[in-house]
């Protein structure tokens, strides 16, 4: 399937979930930005882009079984959930073994094994500190401490409107 297709089908899996689809449509965007500028070959930056847009997968399944979308919880569940979502896709065993595995900690900073878990994290982080407004604190810790890509810093700055959020 192409990108436009699994955002299609994740849009459906959502439900009408304004919220879940706005944030996986930010994400996305956040992520395939920064994958291109990176300069990333297109099959990692396919499995980003389809990482990204089903990284919350789990988030209604959570809502119903645990009252809350913890991102441990997401983790958790959205593994196995990706899983199946993406079989009938065409995509190959190792293409949905990636993705499964990014949905399944992208919400570990740690032990980060590759670009584009690297950048799933900072998407999904610039989207989050968006859509909750972060303390200005909490984003230069996240980009002294987590940030590595240099469009993602670079994003960070321009999201947030702040040159000063210094990169070293």
């Amino acid at each position: 399937m192409t990108i436009p297709q699994i955002m299609e089908k994740m849009i459906a899996f959502s439900n009408g979930n304004i919220h879940d689809i706005d944030h996986l449509i930010r994400v996305w965007t956040y992520a395939k930005t920064i994958g291109e500028l990176e300069g990333l070959d297109p099959n990692t930056q396919y499995i980003l882009e389809v990482a990204a847009i089903t990284h919350d997968i789990a988030c209604p399944l959570c809502r119903m079984k645990y009252g809350n979308t913890n991102g441990k919880l997401q983790e958790t569940e959205g593994e196995q959930l990706v899983r199946e979502f993406l079989s009938d896709t065409g995509m190959t065993d190792a293409q949905i073994s990636r993705v499964a595995f990014l949905v399944g900690h992208h919400h570990t900073f740690t032990n980060i094994d590759n670009v584009d878990y690297q950048i799933l994290i900072e998407a999904d982080y610039i989207a989050n500190a968006s859509e909750n407004a972060y303390s200005e604190r909490n984003i230069r810790n996240f980009m002294q401490k987590i940030v590595k890509t240099r469009n993602g810093k670079k994003l960070l700055q321009d999201v947030f409107s702040n040159p000063d959020l210094d990169c070293r």
